[in-house]
């Protein structure tokens, strides 16, 4: 972002010379992020030099996948601002982690093509499957704080290849035992045995940490909205999760 020399500028000569559009100044705006500090007497906005620093820390801070809502406190409150750059720089290194895992198996099977002139099919199922984890990855993210993301990420570090697999399993025998259960009371025994074997997974996941647990909420009220390639078949059965849900409510209400 070049200011140059100029000390107040309209908000179309600013939103020029800063490379953003007229419509993000407006938002930022509203959401109290830029507030120009002068107008002119017909009201229009006029924008100084020191915005150029403001915005460039907003548009930082964008990049970096924090919300705009908290981009506001973050500005307002520089001690709280390394602590959450700092989790978002895990997250990105755990990004690059999982990118260069995907790079290096289509370097693998690449290699294979080459050197026998025909595909290694397994090397081409571990392409699959790394960049489907980063898929999933992507579209989970979209429900967590950037707090959330970096406690997740740390998180995942303690996950081996057998505790997931384990972890999915008992997932699967949950469902399979509520679904053979729907016509009991959720709040009922069975159902309430159901409720805290579901809450003890949630927790091996969440570790207890509300943050997280606030997205996993956030994700599961959006599940309308999933795209059926983005749950597993074994766990889309409407009938199963509402029994679950309303097993968790009773089990908070007793």
């Amino acid at each position: 972002m070049d200011s140059g020399t100029k000390e107040l500028y309209r908000t179309q000569e600013f939103a020029k010379v800063a490379g953003v559009t007229v419509r993000a100044l407006h938002h930022y705006d509203r959401l109290g992020l830029l507030k120009p500090k002068q107008r002119t007497r017909s009201g229009y906005r006029l924008y100084a030099n020191r915005d150029f620093a403001r915005l460039e820390q907003i548009v930082v801070l964008k990049f970096l996948g924090i919300p705009l809502k908290q981009i506001r406190g973050l500005l307002e409150a520089d001690s709280n601002l390394a602590a959450v750059l700092q989790r978002q720089q895990e997250v990105l290194n755990e990004k690059r982690r999982q990118l260069d895992k995907a790079i290096r198996a289509i370097g693998n099977a690449q290699y294979a093509i080459q050197s026998r002139g025909e595909p290694d099919w397994k090397l081409f199922q571990l392409v699959v499957q790394e960049i489907e984890m980063q898929n999933s990855q992507e579209w989970k993210a979209q429900y967590f704080s950037a707090e959330a993301r970096a406690k997740v990420s740390e998180r995942q570090k303690l996950w081996s290849p057998e505790l997931q697999e384990k972890i999915n399993k008992e997932w699967e025998q949950l469902y399979a035992d509520a679904e053979a259960c729907l016509h009991e009371n959720p709040a009922g025994p069975k159902g309430q045995e159901l409720a805290a074997r579901s809450l003890k997974l949630i927790n091996q996941f969440t570790g207890g940490d509300p943050e997280i647990l606030k997205g996993i909420e956030a994700m599961w009220k959006d599940r309308a909205n999933w795209k059926r390639d983005q749950m597993s078949d074994k766990f889309n059965k409407p009938a199963v999760q509402e029994f679950l849900r309303k097993a968790a409510e009773a089990k908070k209400r007793g």
